[in-house]
C-alpha cells in the first residue's frame, strides 16, 4: 500500500497524508481496530476508519441486515436486505483498501464471549454495542487489558446532530444511558471512560407508528399502547447515529496518530 502523496500519483489516501503524513498514515495501516456493532453508529464508525487507512479490523455483529436498518445505517440497501452485516461490511472494507486485514465475529457480544473477543494485539475498541451490560463488560475488559475505547451512549429518539460531544462519561449529562453507565461504573470504581454522546433532550415516540404494526416492535412498550410482548426500540434518523459513528472514528485516528 502506498501512503506516499505524489501530485501526479495521488492514491486513495493521499489526501489523508496531506493532515497526517506518512508516519501517521503508516501507524493507522498498522492498527487493528475492533467495532463492536454494525448498526447506525457501528457501521458508520468502521466505513469512516477504512476510508482513513486504518489496516486491521474486528467486526462483531449476529444480526442479518433488516429493511428497517435502510434510513440509518451504511451497509443497508434493498440489495443487502437478509445479508450478514459482519460479511458486508467486510465486502465495503476490502473494496475501500484490498489490503485491510478483516477478522469477522458473526456472534453477539457479551460477558461470556467477552474474554475471546476482546484480546491483545487490539490498537483501539469501539462500542457501539446496544445494551448497558454489553458496554459495561466491554470496558471493564478493555481498560484491564490496557486497550483504548470509545463507548457510544444514547444515539435513538434524537434528531440534533450539532448536540453531539466526546466528553468523559463523568462529564456527561441528560443522556439516560450515560447517567445508567455511570451509576455502574462507579460502583465498579471504574474512573473514567471516554464516550460520544447527546446533549439532546431524547424525543418521545410516536406509539402509532408503522413499527407496532409490521415488525412486532413497540417505541414506548407503554402499559397503556396495546402492545403487550412487543420489544421496544428508539426512534431513529439518517443524520444522527451516523454522526456518533463518524465522530467516534475521528476519537480512535486522531487518537491512534498522536493526536
Amino acid at each position: 500500500m502506498s501512503f506516499g502523496y505524489h501530485a501526479d500519483m495521488p492514491d486513495a489516501f493521499s489526501r489523508t497524508a496531506l493532515l497526517i503524513d506518512h508516519a501517521g498514515l503508516s501507524r493507522l495501516e498498522a492498527s487493528t481496530v475492533a467495532v463492536f456493532g454494525l448498526g447506525g453508529v457501528g457501521s458508520y464508525a468502521a466505513e469512516a476508519l477504512a476510508r482513513s487507512g486504518v489496516g486491521g479490523f474486528l467486526l462483531v455483529d449476529n444480526a442479518s441486515i433488516a429493511e428497517s436498518n435502510i434510513n440509518r445505517q451504511v451497509i443497508a440497501a434493498r440489495s443487502t436486505v437478509g445479508r450478514r452485516k459482519v460479511a458486508v461490511m467486510r465486502e465495503r472494507i476490502l473494496d475501500i483498501n484490498p489490503a485491510a486485514r478483516v477478522e469477522t465475529a458473526e456472534e453477539r457480544f457479551s460477558p461470556e464471549s467477552s474474554r475471546r473477543l476482546v484480546r491483545a494485539g487490539l490498537s483501539y475498541a469501539v462500542d457501539a454495542v446496544d445494551t448497558l451490560s454489553a458496554k459495561i463488560e466491554l470496558a471493564l475488559r478493555a481498560q484491564a487489558l490496557g486497550i483504548p475505547i470509545v463507548s457510544a451512549m444514547g444515539a435513538g429518539n434524537k434528531l440534533d446532530p450539532t448536540r453531539i460531544e466526546v466528553a468523559d462519561i463523568y462529564e456527561t449529562s441528560v443522556c439516560p444511558l450515560a447517567r445508567a453507565m455511570r451509576r455502574e461504573l462507579k460502583r465498579l470504581k471504574v474512573d473514567h471512560l471516554k464516550v460520544v454522546y447527546s446533549k439532546e433532550e431524547p424525543l418521545e415516540p410516536d406509539c402509532s407508528g408503522i413499527g407496532c404494526r409490521h415488525e412486532g416492535i413497540c417505541p414506548k412498550k407503554a402499559a397503556d399502547c396495546h402492545c403487550e410482548g412487543y420489544r421496544a426500540v428508539p426512534g431513529s434518523v439518517s443524520f444522527v447515529p451516523p454522526v456518533f459513528g463518524i465522530i467516534a472514528a475521528s476519537v480512535v485516528v486522531r487518537d491512534l496518530v498522536g493526536g
